[in-house]
């Protein structure tokens, strides 16, 4: 490598490190004789996690970091003085190819500014993509972002190639995005989201015609949202995030917590540091609107439009709504059962293969992996040392989960442990 495109790839990778829309999951794409690369296996440089826990290593570059947008958010901004870098298409497909080689990565996530137009700059990452494809018959990942405004033709080529794609909406509201990005709105977000999602459709339909058609972006599609430069609450986010979940096509809403790259524009709140927690949040609601069947109206509404710090949304809805409770863990459904604090998913599967042997007690229930100091206010089994949250207040409940230290209770007692001062630091 020389010491031009190192410099570049310096440059480039730094440039890049904002967008977190990077998770490589949902793609089997094996090799194939003489190929190089692919989906399902190999250990290097990890930063991503696939659906099944596995570490997948990316090389997360930008094509360039000029850019003709003057997103008051984006570090590429073109007001800004930074350095600037271009790779070639060759440059760039010679890079990835040497990383794998060296098993420094296993796919390639590519975004880039745009220059001269979104036409422009899509077609050339196309390029890369289908050179990849096609003359070094690289197997690896591909996630492609598409250029808002860019052609239908554009992401229709691109998605034959690419293992996932995403269109950034970046601001939940379209007009927070006007103000922000004056040379952005909605449709040219929308419109490529449109273009993959039809694509995916008509790729679904010809390969149940036709067993060899080729795949469309076949790990789906993705998008971020940044959380905390503009005023929306959690409420407006997870709403919007909740609409697009419902396009068949829609994988994955990432949350990105505002970092202050450009504390000199006055349109931009003034902030010391990213709202990471409230981040957190977000990413805790939207898997249990995706995994446990929760809908967004339930975790925050009108009166509730913003999630708690200080407890997760699972844990927040439980204490608002004490009436759901208790729930009898050997008879209730597994939609019931995946409302409970402290059982999971997995646990819940569990519950309802086990329980199908004989009633479970609090010890097996332990045993299969409920995080028993949360479901205890919340269940019952056939012997429990805890009251229920019905027996006692929700804020009771609440203190004793928050607090940072209780007093064992007695194991004939049914009483919450009671917290004296010198017990709290």
């Amino acid at each position: 490598m020389n010491e031009a495109v190192l410099e570049k790839l310096k440059i480039l990778a730094e440039s890049a490190k904002y967008d977190v829309s990077c998770a490589s999951s949902g793609t089997v794409r094996q090799n194939r004789s003489g190929g190089i690369g692919n989906t399902v296996g190999g250990m290097g440089i990890c930063h991503s996690f696939a659906d099944d826990g596995r570490c997948v290593s990316l090389l997360k570059i930008m094509l360039t970091n000029f850019c003709i947008y003057d997103c008051a958010y984006c570090i590429n901004r073109r007001t800004n003085d930074i350095r600037r870098a271009t790779f070639s298409v060759g440059e760039l497909v010679e890079l990835t190819v040497e990383f794998y080689r060296r098993n420094y990565i296993e796919g390639l996530f590519l975004s880039s500014g745009v220059v001269r137009s979104p036409d422009y700059t899509m077609e050339r990452m196309v390029r890369v993509a289908k050179d990849l494809r096609e003359q070094h018959r690289f197997n690896g990942y591909i996630h492609l972002k598409s250029i808002p405004g860019c052609s239908r033709e554009l992401v229709a080529e691109a998605g034959l190639y690419a293992d996932r794609m995403s269109v950034n909406l970046e601001i939940p509201n379209e007009q927070n995005l006007k103000l922000l990005a004056p040379e952005k709105d909605y449709q040219s977000v929308f419109a490529p989201m449109r273009y993959i999602q039809q694509g995916m459709l008509q790729s679904l339909e010809d390969r149940r015609r036709f067993r060899h058609a080729p795949r469309f972006v076949p790990a789906g599609q993705s998008t971020q949202v940044i959380v905390g430069a503009t005023p929306e609450s959690d409420r407006d986010i997870l709403r919007i995030s909740s609409a697009l979940y419902r396009r068949p096509s829609m994988k994955r809403v990432y949350y990105s917590g505002y970092i202050p790259v450009n504390t000199y524009d006055a349109r931009l709140p003034a902030v010391a540091q990213a709202p990471l927690v409230r981040e957190n949040r977000l990413y805790q609601a939207d898997w249990l609107m995706r995994f446990y069947e929760f809908r967004a109206d339930e975790l925050v509404d009108d009166r509730y439009p913003d999630l708690e710090t200080d407890i997760d949304p699972k844990l927040a809805w439980a204490l608002r709504h004490p009436e759901f409770f208790p729930v009898d863990v050997n008879t209730a459904d597994y939609a019931v059962l995946l409302r409970v604090p402290g059982i999971g998913v997995k646990s819940a599967r569990l519950i309802v293969a086990s329980r199908r042997y004989g009633n479970l007690t609090s010890a097996q229930l332990k045993k299969i992996g409920l995080v028993m100091k949360k479901a205890q206010y919340f269940i019952t089994c056939r012997e429990l040392s805890v009251s229920s949250i019905q027996d006692i207040s929700p804020e009771r409940v609440r203190r004793a989960l928050t607090e940072p230290k209780k007093r064992e209770m007695k194991h004939d007692s049914r009483q919450l442990p009671i917290l004296f001062p010198d017990e709290r630091r």
